[in-house]
């Protein structure tokens, strides 16, 4: 079918002075049409390009969020990743397509698809986060209501992302004719330059500044105004009047909702926390490593520590996790002793050793180990461990801090680190990481690991068992009942809001001879654990075992 209005011919200007004087409502420009515009055409193909550099630094801003965001919330960040980006890459396409039959109407479908944009891709995060924090406990499908959301919102918002292209090679042909391919060329430099800003920004400013809901709400706004005003402002004559203050008014109630958002963010998320972790949350903070919140101690609720929305410990029973993961490796020398993890309380049970000469305590974040310095009631727990002068802590990234650490330089070493499952965490579980610990550790030295539950994840476990032996370790294995009273001790499990605690602790203590879980005769008696448990944890451990697992490798994780 022929066109009503042929395309100008390359290189004819097109008219930028006013509309005809009829008073007549304009009618939408046949595609490939020259649009009326206010300024130069120079000037409207860079603000065009303007314009496509801002959306394409708001999308990758978005996208962004919604993996950082799952990641916290449902853990794995690499699978949370992969969905992210697989789900919006293909709903682009389909985005691209469907805005093939809006290129007659370019400027009114670019500005509609920027307004749903903004109001969707801002309140992803607020959206998301609140169906975790209300709905996570409800069990069956609602437990996993996140991840549907997660894939819807990276459905509608790839598809969104998608349909700006076309719409955009569409107005800026029409401000100036040029050949496909150099149209083309400068599109996409303005696209990935923005999306370089975008993907910068995200990390080094909005998160650490605004927070994930603020940001968020923030670069919806910024999508908003600017998809408005290069539409509204640019190529508001080759739009109807009802359409433009339809358009006007849909991003004046996408700014007011996203104003409203952004004023009640910070009580929505004191809200949001107490649906999660219950009311008496005494600490919340957000570090430069981890989301840091410390619960109870108030009204005889038993203290417990969130990092990352994971359960760390739990007052009522954490006793019985570290006892039994640093006593069994303190039966032998000890004077100098290696903790993993900066809680404190493995050390409080490092130092009931009285011959210990030494402890080094590796955290990679150092606000975690000023609140178990300072807060009354972690202090408290770990019975100011880190005020006695033996003990001395490094704030560092395990992994690089070890391979500058001199050789057989610990007698004992404490891994008392997150659950193998954890994709932040992974890289401490791998055969090269075991392997720096034995270098460091001396001939006949001991380590200690907790490797996740036993009897929820035997696969888990066994993989960290088969690890270390890749590094050269031998192996004891032993599990130690929770006491199923509901939250775990422990770094297990995966989220605040919904799930199971454990039904037990898996460990592992290795040396480079076989090494059995016992107690030091000459060591202070432990309150939960003694030496007929650790027998038949250990035999009870033996018994799920699972053989020829491959190690877990830092190119090749398996956890």
């Amino acid at each position: 079918m022929i066109e009503p209005h042929a395309p100008a011919p390359p290189g004819s200007p097109p008219s930028w002075g006013g509309s005809g004087g009829s008073g007549t409502p304009p009618l939408p420009p046949a595609r490939g049409a020259p649009a009326r515009l206010p300024v130069r055409p120079a000037t409207g193909r860079f603000l065009v390009l303007a314009g496509v550099f801002v959306c394409a630094a708001c999308g990758l801003v978005y996208e962004l969020e919604l993996v950082a965001l799952a990641s916290y919330l449902i853990g794995d960040s690499v699978t949370q990743a992969s969905v992210v980006l697989s789900v919006m890459v293909f709903a682009m396409g389909l985005g691209s397509l469907a805005a093939k039959r809006l290129r007659r109407f370019a400027a009114a479908g670019f500005g509609a698809v920027e307004a749903v944009l903004a109001l969707v891709g801002g309140s992803s995060a607020m959206v998301l986060y609140a169906v975790f924090a209300w709905t996570g406990g409800w069990g069956g499908l609602w437990a996993d209501g996140p991840r549907f959301l997660l894939v819807g919102f990276s459905l509608v918002i790839g598809v969104l992302i998608g349909a700006e292209v076309p719409l955009l090679m569409e107005l800026i042909q029409r401000v100036r004719r040029q050949d496909a391919g150099g149209a083309v060329a400068d599109l996409f430099a303005a696209d990935y330059v923005g999306a370089l800003v975008g993907g910068l920004a995200f990390p080094f400013v909005l998160l650490p500044f605004l927070g994930q809901l603020t940001g968020a709400l923030l670069t919806g706004t910024v999508n908003a105004v600017v998809g408005a005003a290069l539409v509204l402002g640019l190529f508001r004559r080759d739009m109807s009047r009802r359409a433009r203050w339809l358009l006007l008014t849909a991003n004046a109630v996408v700014l007011a909702l996203l104003a409203t958002a952004t004023v009640l963010a910070d009580d929505f998320e004191r809200a949001a926390r107490h649906a999660v972790y219950g009311q008496d949350v005494r600490v919340a903070l957000r570090t430069d490593v981890q989301e840091v919140v410390l619960t109870g101690d108030t009204d005889g609720r038993p203290l417990a520590l969130f990092l990352d929305g994971r359960l760390r410990f739990g007052a009522d029973d954490e006793r019985r996790y570290h006892e039994a993961l640093v006593h069994p490796a303190m039966s032998g020398a000890h004077a100098s002793v290696l903790v993993l993890g900066g809680d404190g309380l493995a050390v409080r049970e490092v130092l009931r050793h009285r011959d210990v000469r030494r402890v080094d305590v590796i955290e990679s974040d150092p606000e975690l180990t000023r609140l178990a310095r300072h807060d009354p009631g972690l202090s408290a727990l770990n019975e100011h461990a880190y005020g006695d002068a033996r003990v001395r802590v490094v704030a560092a990234d395990a992994f690089r801090r070890l391979r500058t650490t001199p050789t057989g330089t610990y007698d004992v070493v404490i891994s008392d680190l997150p659950d193998p499952g954890i994709t932040a965490g992974t890289k401490l579980y791998s055969q090269e990481f075991y392997g720096l610990l034995r270098r460091v550790l001396t001939p006949d030295g001991r380590l200690a690991v907790h490797a996740g539950p036993l009897t929820d994840r035997p696969r888990t476990f066994w993989t960290v068992d088969a690890t270390l032996r890749a590094a050269g370790l031998r192996t004891a294995p032993y599990r130690v009942d929770a006491t199923g009273t509901g939250d775990a001790s422990g770094p297990d499990r995966t989220t605040a809001a919904g799930g199971h605690a454990p039904r037990d602790w898996g460990f592992l203590l290795a040396a480079r001879t076989p090494p059995g879980p016992r107690l030091d005769p000459a060591a202070p008696r432990p309150r939960t654990v003694t030496a007929e448990s650790l027998a038949r944890g250990a035999h009870a451990a033996s018994r799920t075992r699972i053989a020829d697992l491959p190690p877990s490798t830092l190119v090749h994780p398996r956890y």
